[in-house]
């Protein structure tokens, strides 16, 4: 049965793994708390390569290529929808065409304004606040920047899709914004949810939505400690590196990490897994602790299927909005539109990719 979902004046945010994992902390964030549901997928295959097998227990897995998908909330107050489209890589060629796809069916949603999320990697000491950079497609976004003190991006370049989207979507006649989260850059390839934190509550200022950050808060303080903690063996351990054999040490870890990986889940870490998973299926809002638990255990790429099923809903209970000028969206499989868009599909979910996307300023 074809069911219609109207959107009122939705706008996207878009996001892909980078540095800290501050785009998609931020994305998950959103989706988990604002309790979204997936609206479809999006997956331009000819754009992708296949580039490795899984492999577990000796046995070698089919690979398959990265999939990308987009979550929607319907606001209460009816100003705006909001679109969250995660992707789990970036099309290592064919960016610009990747782009002109996702604008397309962008501006076929009724979409308005576009929004990327990444990081900018600076000298900042881990324990002061992440301030957010901007930058926008127009003078009426770059004003509303500055209008909340956010500091602009004065040059340099945005690097991937984390830019090249919002250049196609002012090609298109979109508004479009780019908000970057400040993380110091000695940590660049560990989680600093500190900067989702702070990209999270600049769009919900911007959005005026109501955003619950407090779990956010406690990730980045508990990370705070950590980070600190780190920062300060690796000042001994700098001190100590002469007087140390780097190759036996080194071997010692390599074992210590593999029976650790072996070990990693307790049945008491399992069970508590499955209680979570239960209350979050329960309420959407709670999610986020579960996500939240399963970074700690290292385990989220083995459970992100599952995680991201929470978000699947029957289109039949989608309200639909009552004004005459929403814009109009039949999600069936696959989703038609008034001239074919490649791989538009509203299928189970699954997830997984450590590509990397960065920010960052020229000197």
């Amino acid at each position: 049965m074809t069911e219609i979902m109207k959107l009122n004046k939705p706008w996207l945010v878009a996001v892909w793994p980078g540095m800290g994992n501050v785009a998609l902390s931020a994305g998950y964030y959103m989706i988990s708390k604002l309790g979204m549901h997936l609206l479809a997928e999006f997956s331009p295959k000819e754009l992708f390569e296949m580039e490795h097998v899984e492999v577990k227990d000796g046995l070698i897995h089919p690979g398959r290529l990265p999939r990308s998908r987009l979550f929607v909330w319907t606001d209460p107050q009816h100003q705006h929808d909001v679109i969250v489209f995660i992707g789990e890589a970036q099309p290592p060629t064919g960016k610009y065409q990747f782009c002109h796809s996702l604008i397309d069916l962008a501006r076929r949603l009724g979409v308005e304004r576009v929004f990327t999320f990444a990081a900018m990697a600076t000298q900042m000491h881990p324990e002061h606040v992440s301030r957010v950079f901007g930058a926008a497609t127009e003078e009426q976004g770059l004003e509303q920047l500055k209008s909340l003190d956010i500091d602009l991006l004065q040059e340099g370049q945005i690097s991937g899709l984390n830019g090249v989207l919002l250049g196609v979507a002012a090609e298109s006649g979109l508004r479009g914004t780019c908000l970057l989260g400040e993380m110091p850059h000695i940590f660049a390839q560990l989680p600093f949810p500190k900067a989702a934190l702070a990209v999270v509550r600049v769009f919900s200022s911007i959005a005026d939505i109501e955003i619950d950050t407090h779990e956010l808060v406690e990730q980045a303080r508990i990370m705070d400690r950590n980070l600190g903690q780190l920062l300060s063996k690796v000042e001994e351990a700098i001190e100590k590196s002469r007087s140390e054999e780097p190759e036996e040490d080194s071997q010692e870890f390599t074992e210590e990490s593999r029976v650790e990986e072996e070990e990693r889940l307790s049945a008491e870490d399992e069970n508590h897994i499955e209680k979570l998973f239960e209350q979050a299926r329960q309420d959407r809002t709670k999610a986020y602790e579960l996500k939240r638990e399963l970074d700690r255990l290292e385990v989220f790429k083995d459970y992100e299927n599952r995680f991201l099923n929470l978000f699947q809903k029957p289109s039949s209970d989608y309200p639909a909005n009552p004004e005459p000028d929403a814009s109009a969206f039949r999600l069936i499989d696959p989703v038609p539109f008034p001239r074919p868009l490649p791989h538009i599909t509203t299928t189970r979910l699954a997830c997984s990719s450590r590509r990397e996307i960065f920010c960052r300023k020229q000197p």
